[in-house]
């Protein structure tokens, strides 16, 4: 195959990665986002009840992490994709139809299942295949930067949208229908990734995790991308902080987390390039540091009657938020695992660190609820440092423990030679 189209495949594949990694997520996640004042009132639910969507997500997607993770290193990660497309937009025609609360819980039950067990650690594989040895960290802040961008543009044209017609109905409807067209991307354009023709058994996978599990820099990583994820989490405030803080209306709070959405996309490129330039850890510590700052300026109220400089917080604390989400899977190399065991190992580290889908949520929409306005969010930013105050002490942990190793693995090379 010439080299122009070999790179004009791996582009189109790449691309369709980036459409699917975050059209998946829209409906259960990006849309609260975006629209988390609208949707409390179209479903008439609280905060809290909220949280409880989402922490029953959480509880499902623990399990699917492990599973999900064993299918990856087992099956096409073009069928396990398209599958789960199709599957989450069939749960957005559901929930167009304006279903119960009660059901609604079911529905994010079932989501936690398709984005999951079906699609996550597939994704991972195919995006660590597609990096090779050197392009971890574009690969993954492509990826990242990119599932921003496609958020930014789906985001502003619902946003357009729902400022058009104010009727959340339809977002809903629209957003369920681009998922669909999603696993049909993936079905025609992706690669059929084979590792099913080495099968593995389910003994050799359990065998595999026990392996994995000692290595000490996977559990040094789960800390981090608890603490990461934590606050990604948190990012689901920003609309509802620009309304009961700001004073913003419900459409321009809607553009306040539109805009969040464009901010991950050049951060996280913008992190991806640095740190196949520099060092993937550093651009993580780096990324903490700006959201300890971010957070502690919102959350003590410093000139927060000052309208650009609260913007400006954001910014900062936006920044540094997805600069660690670009890159905390890049760093599977530095933590010594081999790729072979890729969907294993995502599995076993999203099990532990995605652990906050199910309490950040609900101990947002508490603190919420129970402070209302300024004092509430407050509390959520400060929540948010406590995080990545943690996160930055163990990335630098991480950091100390794979340099030795490494320098440790060329002195037992060179002295075998």
């Amino acid at each position: 195959m010439p080299v122009g189209n070999r790179n004009d495949r791996r582009a189109i594949t790449l691309f369709t990665l980036v459409v699917a990694g975050e059209t998946i997520f829209f409906l259960p996640f990006v849309l609260a986002r975006i629209f988390r004042p609208t949707l409390l009132e179209y479903f008439s639910i609280t905060n809290t009840e909220l949280g409880i969507w989402f922490s029953v997500y959480g509880v499902v997607a623990m399990g699917a992490y492990l599973v999900g993770g064993s299918l990856a290193d087992r099956f096409s990660a073009r069928k396990l994709m398209a599958l789960a497309l199709w599957l989450t937009s069939a749960g957005g025609f559901l929930m167009f139809s304006l279903p119960s609360a009660r059901l609604m819980i079911w529905l994010y039950a079932f989501w936690g299942f398709t984005t999951i067990c079906l699609f996550w650690a597939a994704m991972i594989r195919a995006t660590r295949i597609w990096g090779g040895a050197g392009f971890q960290g574009r690969a993954f802040g492509w990826l990242e930067g990119g599932r921003g961008a496609v958020a930014a543009l789906l985001g502003s044209a619902t946003f357009l949208l729902y400022s058009q017609i104010h009727q959340f109905g339809w977002v809903i409807l629209a957003t369920s229908a681009l998922t669909f067209l999603a696993g049909i991307m993936v079905w025609v354009l992706v690669p059929d990734y084979a590792p099913e023709k080495v099968r593995v058994k389910w003994n050799e996978v359990v065998q595999r995790s026990l392996i994995l599990l000692k290595i000490p820099s996977i559990w040094l990583l789960i800390i981090v991308i608890i603490c990461a994820y934590s606050g990604y989490k948190i990012t689901d405030d920003f609309s509802l902080f620009a309304k009961e803080v700001l004073g913003f209306s419900e459409v321009h709070a809607a553009g306040v987390g539109t805009a969040a959405l464009w901010l991950r996309a050049i951060v996280a490129i913008l992190a991806g390039i640095l740190a196949d330039r520099f060092s993937r850890v550093h651009v993580i510590v780096l990324s903490f540091g700006l959201t300890i700052v971010g957070g502690l300026l919102i959350g003590l109220g410093i000139l927060n009657s000052v309208l650009g400089f609260v913007l400006m917080n954001l910014t900062i604390t936006a920044a540094g938020i997805y600069g660690v989400r670009a890159l905390y899977f890049a760093v599977l190399e530095e933590a010594r695992i081999p790729l072979m065991l890729t969907g294993t190992a995502v599995g076993i580290i999203s099990f532990a660190g995605f652990a906050p889908e199910i309490f950040v949520s609900p101990l947002m929409g508490h603190l919420l609820d129970q402070n209302p306005g300024v004092v509430g969010h407050k509390h959520v930013f400060l929540l948010l440092v406590i995080f990545a105050v943690v996160g930055l002490v163990t990335s630098l942990g991480f950091s100390t423990f794979t340099s030795k190793v490494k320098l440790q693995s060329q002195c037992n090379h060179e002295n075998a030679d």
